[in-house]
């Protein structure tokens, strides 16, 4: 079973690998632009005109700037709102690269992925402890009586709402942790952790994302799979940073921990 179980996460840590260096994976986030921070609508290295439209983006272009949306050349104005999926699919596009929009908290902006970034050409692999299956144990999650949301500094120096939807404890080396987790949309745990590792030995914070809980709350957490967030990948992610709890005084030398 032990076998199985190592096995398992070697083919885990390979994907995440080929994952991180697709052509449009993290590594390949060159650049993400605010809106709001460029009132004229002229981004930078981005050709055309962006600004924020209520509840869309309007990007007006010419031919000879090279945009493409849904792969067709944009020559004129079009409203695009938020890309939902992958970056490969995002509907706006300039030569191999592609242009993401998004909006955080009413703030709209645009995400430069480009398979040529320097990040993605540097990459020499995700750093990682061996499978233990000692880091492997029971977990209980407890639902809050609503969601809620606090308030966390982010990677690119704001702060913005983090929701946050009951709390996941469980035991490790003889002792009691409990994370502040949320709760994803196909009900599985999120949460965002810091440990005794990080900034050390392993990147200043990490993510753990627990399968969805049973009818009595209980669920498997495995430190194997701690994941670097994308924020280690390339500076423009915007994730957020522990919230408040979820710092635990111990050694997690498990899981991914660094780019090597």
């Amino acid at each position: 079973m032990t076998t199985e179980a190592s096995d398992a996460w070697k083919r885990w840590h390979e994907h995440r690998s080929e994952t991180v260096s697709a052509p449009y994976g993290p590594l390949a986030l060159s650049g993400t632009h605010w809106l709001e921070d460029y009132p004229e609508g002229r981004l930078p290295d981005i050709p055309g005109v962006w600004r924020a439209d209520g509840d869309a983006v309007l990007l007006t272009a010419a031919a000879p700037d090279g945009l493409e949306v849904d792969g067709t050349p944009l020559t004129g104005g079009i409203r695009l709102t938020a890309d939902t999926g992958p970056a490969a699919g995002a509907r706006v596009t300039l030569g191999e690269r592609r242009l993401v929009v998004l909006v955080r908290e009413g703030a709209w902006g645009v995400r430069d992925f480009d398979p040529a970034s320097e990040a993605r050409r540097a990459f020499k692999g995700i750093e990682a402890t061996p499978y233990d299956p000692r880091r492997v144990v029971p977990g209980h999650f407890t639902p809050y009586g609503e969601d809620r949301t606090v308030r966390v500094p982010n990677a690119d120096g704001r702060e913005r709402g983090l929701g946050l939807g009951g709390e996941l404890s469980f035991a490790l080396d003889g002792r009691t942790f409990t994370l502040q987790v949320s709760v994803e949309q196909d009900g599985s745990l999120w949460a965002v952790f810091a440990d005794a590792t990080s900034g050390i030995s392993s990147y200043r914070f990490r993510f753990l994302r627990p399968a969805a809980p049973d009818a009595e709350g209980r669920t498997t957490v495995d430190l194997n799979r701690a994941l670097l967030p994308p924020c280690a990948f390339a500076d423009h992610f915007i994730c957020p940073f522990p919230p408040p709890g979820n710092t635990l005084d111990t050694a997690v030398e498990a899981g991914e921990r660094t780019l090597r």
